[in-house]
Formats: structure tokens, C-alpha cells, sequence
């Protein structure tokens, strides 16, 4: 009763710019073709990208070695002196800064406004994936006269949404957020309630994730994560691996409100978010529980104030690993309970198109959620054939489809889910609206 108060009181929050880079993709419209023509990010890496990257030939030679990637192109790139660098600056900062720093001039850019003389308080919530460059630069620089300066500056996690605040004079809060896989929806989730406490009138949240070096596979270890053959098959009976993959995403945020009196464009509604902990309600450190899952679910639905059969999409976060889809899936069947609508809910997950893209996932996911609302088509899910056993108990609440179909008008606005769940158990859920 409470939390349906709150939402009555507390206004709503809008979608109004979004930025990225994908695999396959180096801005938002190309990443969103790509998802409607079946056009994949996640792909072989030829021998020669492989060794032009400096893959160790030993390890190419490594049969367990799978030559499946999700690669970002133009990570070595850089536009140093529109935020004032210099080369040896640049030179020493982690690419997932510099792009990350790019994403978040073109979202407040496309929000309508202008990066450096935002006419509002700006707050930045974001992480980023572990410093690879830091190997790469590191020997050399910390043997400089104020090398380890530059090193920490440029690499360490602490300083991206520090450095966004500093460039672009930004004085809301810039916090730095890192809960592994769902550290960008978690940022969201930061980002709407900095907003609802009126610390920030805008807010930029999103996560970052480039692995060195750019193209490369991986070492297939069995009983790992990792699938031995490339495909990631999310909700399937034969799920057996996930790949990582690499990608920055940013979003501007602001109270629905106030972007309606500014006359901003919104590309979807935040009409809630949880996040919340597993704590050890689960199998180990790195697995997943059922409790807190299906918890973060009905916590979003309770503040967003909409029954789950009016849930006509989820943007899931499916690895495509058996248990950690089998969880997810129990997860949300507890959580929606017996609210069945008209049709089943839809699934799916950018996962097997573009790969894991780790701390980047879950802003990446938010931002295909809102285009699914917009464009009113409900995605397909690549390499899906039959239903993971827990998905087929569950056939008359959920359906993943393997052709994409336009989402047909109902007695409630067109309203979608997005999940992201870290190792060690940090969930975070958004509603869309």
C-alpha cells in the first residue's frame, strides 16, 4: 500500500537520450537494424584478425581455444582534443574511459542539449569492466615522471563517471557503480532515485566492458560459463554457454514531468526500478538464486504499480547457461504469480546476438526494451529451437519466439521488463512503459 502511494505521489521518468557502441554496431539506429535483420555482432574471428591482435600463437594453437567473439571496432580511436586531452593523455587512458566518454557526449547531445552547457544539474552513474590496458601501458608509463598519475586517472574504475562530471562540468552526484554483470542497470536504478530526491534534474547512467586484446575468442573450459562452440542459446534445452562480449551504453535520464514541460523527445517511461542482493540464498558465491530474483521482480512491479499480466515483454538477462536460465525462469513464474494475461508474456535477450556484454548488459538491454515499445514489434531470439524444461512448465505465462511479430494493441499501454543480474547476486528490474 505503501509503495502504491509512493507511485501516485513520485512522478515518472523519462527516456529522453540513449547512446552506444555494439559489436557489429557504433551507434544506437545501426545496433537496432542489426537486431530486426539478424545481422550478428557475435561472430568467428578469423586466424589472421587474431593473430593481427597479438593473440598468443600458443594459445591459437590450444584446441579448447574458440574462435568466437563479439569484437567492438575503432577502440584504438579517439576524438582527444573535443574534451580537451592531450596525446599523452589520451595515449594512457583505458579505451572503455574514452569511449564511455564519447556515449556520454552524444546522449546528453541527442537528449537535445548541449554536452558543456547543460541549462541543469547533471548527475553520471556508471561502470566499467576490469583496466586490460593497464598491461598494455602500465610497464612504461609508471617509469614516467607522473606516469602513475595518468595510469590511475585513466584506468582506474573510480574516475569514469568522475571524468564525465569534470569535462562536461556536470554538478549533480558522479558515482561510480560496480556490481559485475549488472552494474549499468544498477546505475539506472541510482540515476531514477538521484532524480526522485531531486539531486540531479538529468542523470546519465550506463556501463562500459572492452576486453584487450579487440578481436579475440577465449579458452573453453568445461564447467565454466563459456560455451564450447560460440553459440549462446538463451531459454533452450541444449543452453550450454555464454561468450562475452564488448560494448559501451549510455542513457539520459529525467523526471517525465519535467521532460514533458521542456518538450523533450522520450523514447520510452521509467515507471520503476529494485535492486536488491541474494545474500546466500544460493548455491555458491557465483551462482544465482530463485529468492532474490524473483524478489527485484515483484519489488519493480509493486513501485511501478502494474500488475504482471500487463507485462507484455521481458528483456532477460539469460547467459544461456542451463542454470542460470532454469533459475531466472523459476525466478520470474514466481513473480508473476497466477496474473496471467490474454497471451503470454514475450522473452528474449540481446545475449545471442551481440554476446555478454557484462557491465554494459543491462543499459544495453533497457535500450532495446525501449525500442521494442517504440517500433510495437516483439522480438525474436536467435538459435532457439526448444524450450528450456522450465520454460515449458511454464508455456501458458511466457513464450520466446523464433520470428519476430508486431505487438498487437491491448486495453493498457504497451509495457516491458528488464532484468540484469550480477555474479554475487546484486538483481536489479526496471518496468518500461
Amino acid at each position: 500500500e505503501i509503495l502504491a502511494l509512493l507511485r501516485r505521489v513520485l512522478p515518472a521518468i523519462a527516456l529522453i537520450g540513449m547512446s552506444g557502441r555494439f559489436p557489429g554496431a557504433s551507434n544506437v539506429d545501426e545496433f537496432w537494424h542489426n537486431l530486426t535483420t539478424g545481422h550478428h555482432g557475435l561472430r568467428q574471428v578469423s586466424e589472421e584478425e587474431l593473430i593481427a591482435s597479438g593473440v598468443n600463437p600458443a594459445l591459437l594453437a590450444n584446441p579448447a581455444y574458440v574462435r568466437y567473439g563479439a569484437p567492438l571496432t575503432g577502440v584504438d580511436q579517439f576524438d582527444a582534443g573535443v574534451f580537451g586531452f592531450s596525446r599523452r593523455e589520451a595515449d594512457s587512458m583505458d579505451p572503455q574511459h574514452r569511449i564511455f566518454l564519447e556515449c556520454a557526449w552524444e546522449a546528453i547531445e541527442v537528449a537535445g542539449y548541449p554536452p558543456t552547457r547543460v541549462p541543469a544539474k547533471v548527475g553520471v552513474f556508471a561502470g566499467s569492466g576490469f583496466p586490460d590496458y593497464l598491461s598494455h601501458v602500465g610497464p612504461t608509463l609508471a617509469a614516467e615522471p607522473g606516469g602513475g598519475l595518468l595510469l590511475a586517472i585513466g584506468n582506474e574504475r573510480d574516475s569514469l563517471a568522475s571524468m564525465v562530471s569534470y569535462k562536461f562540468d556536470l554538478r549533480g552526484p558522479s558515482i561510480a557503480v560496480q556490481t559485475f554483470c549488472s552494474t549499468s542497470l544498477v546505475a539506472v536504478h541510482l540515476a531514477v532515485q538521484s532524480l526522485l530526491s531531486y539531486e540531479c534534474d538529468i542523470a546519465l547512467a550506463g556501463g562500459a566492458h572492452i576486453q584487450l586484446p579487440q578481436p579475440a575468442g577465449y579458452l573453453y573450459e568445461e564447467g565454466g560459463i563459456t560455451t564450447p562452440d560460440g553459440r549462446i542459446r538463451s531459454f533452450d534445452s541444449a543452453a550450454n554457454g555464454t561468450v562475452l562480449g564488448n560494448g559501451v551504453a549510455v542513457v539520459a535520464l529525467k523526471r517525465m514531468t519535467d521532460a514533458l514541460n521542456d518538450g523533450d523527445h522520450i523514447h520510452a517511461v521509467i515507471l520503476g526500478s529494485a535492486v536488491n542482493n541474494d545474500g546466500r540464498a544460493c548455491a555458491g558465491y557465483t551462482a544465482p538464486g530463485v529468492d532474490g530474483q524473483s524478489e527485484v521482480v515483484s519489488l519493480a512491479l509493486a513501485v511501478a504499480d502494474v500488475k504482471p499480466a500487463t507485462i507484455g515483454y521481458l528483456e532477460c538477462h539469460a547467459t544461456g547457461t542451463m542454470l542460470g536460465d532454469s533459475i531466472e525462469l523459476a525466478a520470474l513464474a514466481r513473480a508473476f504469480g497466477d496474473d496471467v494475461g490474454d497471451t503470454p508474456c514475450v522473452l528474449s535477450t540481446l545475449k545471442p546476438t551481440v554476446g555478454h556484454l557484462d557491465r554494459a548488459s543491462g543499459v544495453s538491454g533497457l535500450i532495446r526494451a525501449s525500442m521494442v515499445l517504440r517500433h510495437r514489434i516483439l522480438p525474436a531470439t536467435p538459435n532457439y529451437q526448444s524450450p528450456n524444461p522450465t520454460l515449458a512448465a511454464e508455456a501458458h505465462r511466457f513464450t520466446v519466439l523464433t520470428e519476430p511479430r508486431p505487438w498487437a494493441e491491448t486495453a493498457h499501454p504497451r509495457r516491458a521488463g528488464v532484468s540484469s543480474f550480477g555474479v554475487r547476486g546484486t538483481n536489479a528490474h526496471v518496468i518500461l512503459e
